[in-house]
Protein backbone atom coordinates (compact mmCIF):
# COMPACT_ATOMS: atom_id res chain seq x y z
CA UNK A 1 0.00 0.00 0.00
CA UNK A 2 0.92 3.75 0.55
CA UNK A 3 2.32 5.64 3.04
CA UNK A 4 1.98 9.19 3.39
CA UNK A 5 4.45 10.63 6.30
CA UNK A 6 4.45 14.51 6.73
CA UNK A 7 7.42 16.70 8.23
CA UNK A 8 8.26 20.73 8.47
CA UNK A 9 5.70 21.78 11.71
CA UNK A 10 6.57 23.79 14.23
CA UNK A 11 6.40 26.48 16.05
CA UNK A 12 6.66 29.91 14.33
CA UNK A 13 5.79 33.82 15.49
CA UNK A 14 3.38 35.61 13.95
CA UNK A 15 5.04 36.63 10.28
CA UNK A 16 7.16 33.58 9.49
CA UNK A 17 7.45 31.34 7.36
CA UNK A 18 6.97 27.52 7.33
CA UNK A 19 7.52 24.72 4.84
CA UNK A 20 5.83 21.66 5.06
CA UNK A 21 6.32 18.36 3.19
CA UNK A 22 4.34 15.06 2.49
CA UNK A 23 6.41 12.05 1.02
CA UNK A 24 4.00 9.36 -0.25
CA UNK A 25 6.01 6.08 -0.14
CA UNK A 26 4.83 2.45 -1.55
CA UNK A 27 3.05 0.97 -4.37
CA UNK A 28 3.08 4.11 -6.56
CA UNK A 29 2.17 4.13 -10.73
CA UNK A 30 1.70 8.14 -10.39
CA UNK A 31 0.24 10.82 -8.29
CA UNK A 32 -3.29 12.08 -9.42
CA UNK A 33 -4.06 14.57 -6.61
CA UNK A 34 -2.61 16.04 -3.42
CA UNK A 35 -4.17 18.36 -0.83
CA UNK A 36 -3.68 19.69 2.85
CA UNK A 37 -5.97 20.49 5.55
CA UNK A 38 -6.15 21.17 8.57
CA UNK A 39 -7.82 20.72 11.66
CA UNK A 40 -8.10 22.50 15.66
CA UNK A 41 -9.29 20.99 18.28
CA UNK A 42 -13.47 21.30 18.26
CA UNK A 43 -13.51 22.19 14.34
CA UNK A 44 -13.78 20.33 10.98
CA UNK A 45 -11.10 19.44 9.03
CA UNK A 46 -10.77 22.06 6.81
CA UNK A 47 -9.32 22.68 3.29
CA UNK A 48 -6.34 24.47 3.07
CA UNK A 49 -4.56 23.82 -0.30
CA UNK A 50 -5.07 21.14 -3.32
CA UNK A 51 -3.73 20.79 -6.55
CA UNK A 52 -4.12 18.48 -9.33
CA UNK A 53 -1.58 16.16 -11.55
CA UNK A 54 -2.57 19.41 -14.34
CA UNK A 55 -1.01 21.73 -11.81
CA UNK A 56 -4.34 23.24 -10.84
CA UNK A 57 -4.64 24.68 -7.45
CA UNK A 58 -7.11 25.78 -4.80
CA UNK A 59 -6.97 27.37 -1.95
CA UNK A 60 -8.89 27.84 1.09
CA UNK A 61 -10.19 31.99 1.24
CA UNK A 62 -8.31 32.52 3.94
CA UNK A 63 -4.54 31.63 3.13
CA UNK A 64 -4.67 33.04 -0.59
CA UNK A 65 -1.93 34.87 -1.25
CA UNK A 66 0.16 33.26 1.16
CA UNK A 67 0.29 30.05 0.94
CA UNK A 68 1.41 28.10 -1.78
CA UNK A 69 1.13 24.60 -2.82
CA UNK A 70 3.76 22.63 -5.03
CA UNK A 71 5.00 18.67 -6.06
CA UNK A 72 7.76 17.10 -7.26
CA UNK A 73 6.77 14.34 -9.16
CA UNK A 74 9.92 12.56 -9.43
CA UNK A 75 9.98 12.70 -5.46
CA UNK A 76 6.35 11.96 -4.88
CA UNK A 77 6.31 15.01 -2.59
CA UNK A 78 3.96 17.80 -1.99
CA UNK A 79 4.82 20.76 -0.47
CA UNK A 80 2.92 23.80 1.80
CA UNK A 81 5.51 27.22 1.44
CA UNK A 82 3.43 29.09 4.43
CA UNK A 83 4.44 33.09 4.59
CA UNK A 84 3.02 35.57 7.04
CA UNK A 85 1.80 32.88 8.91
CA UNK A 86 -0.70 33.87 11.99
CA UNK A 87 -2.03 32.94 14.98
CA UNK A 88 -5.57 31.55 13.21
CA UNK A 89 -3.38 29.16 11.21
CA UNK A 90 -2.33 26.70 13.91
CA UNK A 91 -3.66 23.70 13.88
CA UNK A 92 -2.50 20.16 12.73
CA UNK A 93 -2.01 20.11 9.04
CA UNK A 94 -2.82 17.03 6.97
CA UNK A 95 -1.38 15.65 3.72
CA UNK A 96 -4.09 14.10 1.68
CA UNK A 97 -3.25 12.22 -1.61
CA UNK A 98 -4.95 10.16 -4.70
CA UNK A 99 -2.40 8.01 -6.04
CA UNK A 100 -2.60 5.56 -8.81
CA UNK A 101 -0.99 1.93 -7.76
CA UNK A 102 -1.00 0.03 -11.30
CA UNK A 103 -1.39 0.15 -14.65
CA UNK A 104 -5.31 -0.78 -14.72
CA UNK A 105 -6.43 2.53 -13.46
CA UNK A 106 -6.63 1.25 -8.92
CA UNK A 107 -6.65 4.28 -7.05
CA UNK A 108 -5.41 4.73 -3.05
CA UNK A 109 -7.30 7.84 -1.22
CA UNK A 110 -5.46 8.29 1.75
CA UNK A 111 -4.05 10.75 4.98
CA UNK A 112 -0.70 11.31 6.42
CA UNK A 113 -0.26 11.45 10.53
CA UNK A 114 -0.16 15.21 10.69
CA UNK A 115 1.87 17.64 11.49
CA UNK A 116 1.64 20.67 14.25
CA UNK A 117 1.68 24.04 13.52
CA UNK A 118 1.64 26.64 16.11
CA UNK A 119 2.08 30.37 15.83
CA UNK A 120 2.63 32.60 18.69
CA UNK A 121 1.53 36.02 18.60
Amino acid sequence: QVQLVESGGGLVQAGGSLRLSCVASGRIFSSNEWAWYRQVPGKQRELVAAITSAGSTNYGDSVKGRFTISTDNAKNTVYLQMNGLKPEDTGVYYCNALINIGDDGSTWHGWGQGTQVTVSS
